[in-house]
């Protein structure tokens, strides 16, 4: 799906044009709904409030990397690289080798809920648990991984390629990232 700015949308477009100047793809697809835009920028900083951003990135990657989502695998991956791990590591976290255990435990209870939520059972549950995760840590991953269902299906449902600045990437980040559609050219 192609989508264009005009007059009627071009506000919108200029709100979130990227600090670096350019429109983001996911951006060009909301245009079309900015009200949905809107709520799931309220949605998504609602969860993330309750959480440590580092949690929130890892189990925001693990389910966009389990639904081979490119565009929020390769963001989430980037934000990981830049800010908790190195480069290495994000590329292993792809196949669900994080070296700390709770970092493994979350990847792997995100997964589980990204893609068969309906198995997710109380020995999920208390695997995280014994981990020292509370029971409002657990209910934070679950709603994460949820909503970045949402938005990972509403970008690859509509053809949305990632960014042409995710090329920018170190080639070994980039290319394990890359779990699904192609980087834009």
């Amino acid at each position: 799906m192609a989508f264009v700015a005009g007059p009627e949308n071009q506000d919108f477009f200029d709100a979130y044009r990227a600090p670096a100047g350019h429109v983001p793809n996911f951006v060009s697809v909301f245009a079309a709904r900015p009200a949905v835009f809107e709520a799931w920028l309220q949605l998504n900083a609602a969860v993330k409030a309750s959480m440590d951003l580092r949690r929130y990135e890892i189990a925001t990657f693990a389910a966009a990397a389990a639904l081979k989502s490119s565009y929020c695998s390769l963001a989430h991956g980037q934000v990981l690289a830049n800010n908790f791990y190195s480069a290495d590591e994000v590329t292993a976290f792809v196949d669900e080798n994080a070296q700390d255990p709770v970092d493994r435990a979350v990847m792997a209870f995100a997964r589980k809920v990204a893609l068969a939520a309906d198995t997710v059972t109380q020995a999920d549950v208390d695997e995280l648990k014994t981990l020292g995760l509370s029971d409002d840590d657990v209910l934070d991953v679950v709603l994460a991984a949820a909503a970045r269902c949402f938005f990972s299906k509403t970008l690859d449902g509509t053809g949305t390629q990632p960014d042409a600045v995710f090329n920018a990437l170190p080639e070994t980040l980039r290319t394990a990232l890359t779990v699904g559609r192609p980087i834009e050219s």
